[in-house]
């Protein structure tokens, strides 16, 4: 009894988030005729913090048997030519919002990908380690997308189990997780009421989505490459706004 009225406690505070996140509306009167009740766009409080999480643009292709370059002992490819148009497409879309700070990675892509908004912004990127992407322990430096192509069983078996860690020496969902949340936990304590922005990666939005959420871990997996997503953190606790948004870089939906 007492763990289904807990569970009813909290449900019903993730419906209020939700209701608070969805229903913004203006009330007007007319001396000759009734309250109308008209609905508005979203604005955050002004204590609220508003995080954009602009993944990196793509990156160079693997090639089997030459390994990216490692990073504390993570895969570190620069950008593709593909990947600085995206970069300069996001630059285009973001230059005109009130953004107070940037963020990115200690990996390259994401560095390069916020390169022509700081250049426009006049902003210096600020680096944030601990929003790096997934480790990958035996799959780093690339293999990952070679054993993805090759549908190799542990591959099918980390998208069966939604676990990171069936991979040999990767990171769990848990630590990776942590690391990502109390990352971002600490900048918005830095930026009370503001607009900020994160250059970060595909695994990194996936699991602060899906945690955000409370949904199964991969979720929110394959964000496109500059894609916007965006979370609020207000009233002590964080709110979806936006997910792979990348009406910048395609004329159309993806339907396939």
């Amino acid at each position: 009894m007492v763990w289904s009225t807990l569970r009813s406690m909290e449900q019903a505070r993730i419906e209020l988030k939700s209701v608070r996140a969805c229903y913004v509306c203006s009330v007007t009167t007319d001396d000759e005729g009734p309250q109308q009740f008209a609905q508005q766009r979203w604005q955050r409080t002004p204590d609220a913090t508003e995080v954009i999480l602009l993944r990196h643009g793509a990156s160079q292709p693997f090639v089997p048997g030459e390994p990216f370059p490692l990073v504390d002992g993570q895969g570190d490819p620069p950008l593709s030519a593909v990947g600085a148009e995206q970069a300069q497409a996001s630059a285009s879309r973001l230059r005109q919002e009130p953004i107070a700070a940037l963020y990115a990675t200690n990996m390259q892509r994401t560095q390069q990908t916020l390169a022509p908004l700081s250049a426009q912004l006049g902003i210096e990127v600020v680096i944030e380690r601990d929003l790096r992407e997934i480790g990958l322990g035996e799959w780093e430096g690339g293999l990952l997308r070679q054993r993805a192509a090759e549908n190799h069983p542990i591959y099918q078996q980390m998208l069966r189990e939604q676990r990171w860690d069936v991979i040999p020496g990767a990171e769990t969902n848990d630590e990776f997780g942590s690391r990502c949340m109390n990352a971002l936990n600490r900048i918005v304590q830095r930026h009370p009421g503001e607009l900020i922005l994160c250059g970060v990666h595909g695994g990194v939005i996936g699991s602060v989505l899906a945690q955000i959420a409370q949904s199964k871990a991969f979720a929110f997996g394959g964000a496109d490459n500059c894609s916007i997503s965006q979370i609020i953190w207000t009233e002590g606790d964080w709110i979806i706004r936006r997910f792979n948004d990348s009406s910048h870089l395609f004329e159309q939906l993806h339907h396939g």
